[in-house]
Formats: C-alpha cells, sequence, structure tokens
C-alpha cells in the first residue's frame, strides 16, 4: 500500500532550494489564494482526481496541506498519482511557517471559508446564549439552531452556511479575481 514519507520543513526547503523536488500544495483555492508557499503548484483535493498533475520528470513529489492533517488521511490517494516514492511536508504550512521558512501571503484575500464559518457559527451561539441570559430564554433556541445545523453539516456533508458564505460579494469577488 502505497504511503507518504514525512520530511521536516527545512528539508523540504533544501530540496525546492536545489530543484530536486516540486511542492503540491492541495488545500482549497481559497486557503491557497491567502497563502502558500512560493512556487508551491495548487492541486486542490476536490478536484485532484478529475485535474491532470503536471509532474516534472526526476524531482521528488512532495504534499501538502495547512497542518497535514488532509494529506495523511488522503495519503494513499495522492501517492497513487506518483510513480515512486512520494513525501508530505510534515506538518505542513504550519510547520513550514513554525521554521520560519518563508511564504507568499495576500491578506487582501478573504478568510478561508470554513473558518468563516466557525466563526459565524461561533459568533451566533454566543449571541443566542447571551441574549438568552439576558433578554430572554426564548433567544436559546437561535444556539439550538445553529448546532442543529452544524449537526447536518457534519451528518451529510452540506454545509447551508458555507454556501451562503459563498455567495456574499467579499467571497464572489475573490473568486473572479482567482
Amino acid at each position: 500500500m502505497p504511503v507518504l514519507t514525512p520530511l521536516k520543513p527545512a528539508d523540504v526547503a533544501g530540496r525546492l532550494k536545489a530543484h530536486t523536488a516540486v511542492l503540491i500544495d492541495i488545500r482549497e483555492p481559497d486557503e491557497f489564494a491567502r497563502e502558500h508557499v512560493a512556487g508551491a503548484v495548487h492541486a486542490p483535493l476536490s478536484a485532484f482526481d478529475e485535474v491532470p498533475l503536471k509532474l516534472p520528470d526526476g524531482r521528488d513529489v512532495i504534499y501538502t496541506c495547512r497542518t497535514g492533517n488532509r494529506t495523511g488521511v488522503n495519503c494513499v490517494r495522492l501517492a497513487a498519482r506518483v510513480p515512486g516514492e512520494a513525501f508530505v511536508l510534515e506538518g505542513g504550512l504550519d510547520a513550514w511557517k513554525a521554521q520560519g521558512l518563508a511564504t507568499k501571503a495576500d491578506a487582501s484575500k478573504p478568510i478561508e471559508l470554513m473558518r468563516q464559518v466557525q466563526m459565524t457559527a461561533g459568533g451566533l451561539v454566543l449571541i443566542g446564549a447571551a441574549l438568552g441570559l439576558l433578554v430572554h430564554p426564548a433567544f436559546w433556541g437561535l444556539s439550538a439552531f445553529v448546532g442543529a445545523g452544524l449537526f447536518v453539516a457534519g451528518a451529510t456533508g452540506f454545509c447551508g452556511m458555507a454556501r451562503l458564505l459563498a455567495a456574499m460579494p467579499w467571497n464572489r469577488a475573490a473568486l473572479k479575481a482567482g
């Protein structure tokens, strides 16, 4: 069974500098647009099987995501796309930055969609709880409604809040510009 061999950020940086490897970032477009390792090839996991990988001859293939979790969960699928040994940036982009290695960041891009969902859901739960405590207990229904929505999103894979936030002007403009 194919697996990905972990590499420390400094080792990956050395291989990239020596042009002996290519870094493939499997995060989604909104995440990649906000920040990534300069020179990384973008191949989002959501479209990974539909898009042909243009692999450079003779160079190692190193996959990355934000923390290494997505690459770990999908290691068999990712390794299968590479002839020979494939690698993973241990700890992902977070570990890369923790080592003081440079990234290409664009703070003008919106925060990643799933972080927007987390912030919105958390804010609504807090507002519902505070209003339920300070104004009327019926406001706790807002917190319950958001909790039910999160449960449905986890159980079905459909997140209505993510769809709603994706349609917001700041996210639509970022997709058109990206």
